[in-house]
């Protein structure tokens, strides 16, 4: 054991990475223990065939209220994604937007067969109603699903089938909109007060930066934690180690005997990468396959910085009852029937076996206090509030918020 416990965080994703830097400033010199070799968690990109690739296809929404507070997004070098959408349908494709920010989208957004001239003017309503809508108040409405929600906001089943449905799919990971309606109106709003974004570097950069603040804590990679009780926590080596106070970010049910009944149950997907030798879809545009039956979902073409070649992304939510080489020959198939392009030489898939947390009764906060668990032990994850980059930060900052009221409350 060591012979002066320290103060731990065990994952260094980016709910770890906030809990560290507001340790920091308050004083405390945190240990992050994290299982692989980099930090990121879900946030994430590698360098597959002299490429960088995001785990999965991930954007940072600049409105993001904590996004905003700790992220310096200049130095970020934020693409910006359009205002709207390439929709393929029924053999057909469509271009959609928002016109007051792309006054070239009005008219191919108007006479889009997506929808009714009264579904068009239902969003301008929405828009306008999210607007005015405080974080606040979503969060405290009662949920319903995102489906039953758009059902008696009075969209119509066309709209709903070929651009909610396969939009927020992309966003929620679930094609059947049971996500809260809490959710909707959150991502809704943040997409209208701000844009989709990517950093240049990929979207790694953004835990890589959150790292780049970190002064006073100690990385430990490749370390994995088995257990944890209020005063030690033992590694899968066999160490033991004396502890002063441990946020957990990850997978708790695992680590703490008292939550072994309360696995978290996370949602899935496969992206798939290509290189290819052109697309039709509009530069920083997401596409969307509105078909039913489809093994893709969402499609993202760019421009790899370093080569310069055409890189599209392809998440992939149907993915049950087929192996990875099928599931890799159905999309290419896809790709070429959808996106007109020559070629599509696979270049790599990842599997994302924890995507997203599949929860109800969403969150935007709480008090601090009720990130302990037990005594010296702590939470933190998105999970415990809402599937965004913002609930990672808010979980963050909450369990180290707590760390540190737990301290001053000690007798000096």
């Amino acid at each position: 054991m060591t012979e002066s416990p320290k103060t731990y965080i065990i994952g260094a994703g980016v709910s770890g990475l906030i809990a560290a830097y507001e340790l920091e400033r308050n004083g405390f010199q945190p240990t992050i223990l994290e299982r692989s070799d980099s930090v990121g968690g879900r946030v994430k990109t590698l360098e597959e065939k002299g490429l960088h690739l995001d785990v999965g296809f991930q954007v940072l929404l600049s409105a993001y209220p904590l996004a905003q507070h700790y992220l310096d997004m200049e130095s970020l070098d934020l693409r910006k994604l359009a205002s709207g959408a390439m929709i393929y349908a029924n053999g057909k494709r469509y271009r959609i937007g928002d016109p007051l920010r792309n006054a070239s989208v009005l008219f191919p957004t108007l006479f889009a067969d997506i929808g009714s001239i009264s579904d068009k003017f239902k969003i301008l309503k929405l828009n306008n109603k999210l607007k005015q809508k405080s974080i606040e108040a979503i969060f405290d409405n009662p949920e319903q699903s995102t489906l039953e929600y758009l059902k008696d906001f009075g969209f119509s089943d066309k709209i709903i089938g070929r651009f909610f449905r396969p939009f927020f799919a992309g966003i929620f990971l679930e094609p059947d909109l049971r996500t809260s309606s809490r959710m909707f109106e959150f991502v809704y709003k943040m997409f209208g007060e701000g844009y989709a974004t990517i950093p240049s570097k990929g979207i790694g950069a953004i835990s890589e930066q959150l790292k780049s603040k970190l002064s006073h804590t100690t990385f430990e990679f490749n370390t994995e934690v088995k257990e944890v009780n209020s005063a030690k926590l033992v590694l899968s080596s066999g160490e033991e180690r004396l502890h002063e106070g441990v946020i957990i970010t990850g997978n708790a049910s695992s680590l703490l005997p008292n939550m072994k009944d309360q696995e978290v149950q996370w949602k899935h997907c496969i992206c798939v990468y290509f290189e290819v030798d052109g697309t039709n879809i509009p530069a920083a545009t997401i596409a969307l396959i509105a078909d039913p039956n489809k093994r893709s979902n969402n499609l993202y073409a760019f421009t790899d910085a370093q080569s310069g070649k055409t890189i599209l992304s392809v998440t992939c939510l149907h993915t049950h009852g087929i192996t990875d080489q099928e599931l890799i020959n159905q999309v290419t198939d896809e790709v070429k029937q959808y996106t007109e392009c020559g070629q599509a030489r696979y270049i790599h898939h990842y599997h994302i076996d924890q995507a997203l947390p599949d929860i109800e009764h969403l969150r935007m906060t709480t008090q601090p206090s009720e990130s302990k668990v037990m005594d010296k032990v702590y939470l933190a994850g998105d999970y415990l509030f809402n599937g965004s980059l913002n609930a990672a930060m808010e979980s963050g900052r909450l369990a180290a918020m707590a760390v540190v009221q737990s301290k001053s409350a000690l007798p000096q």
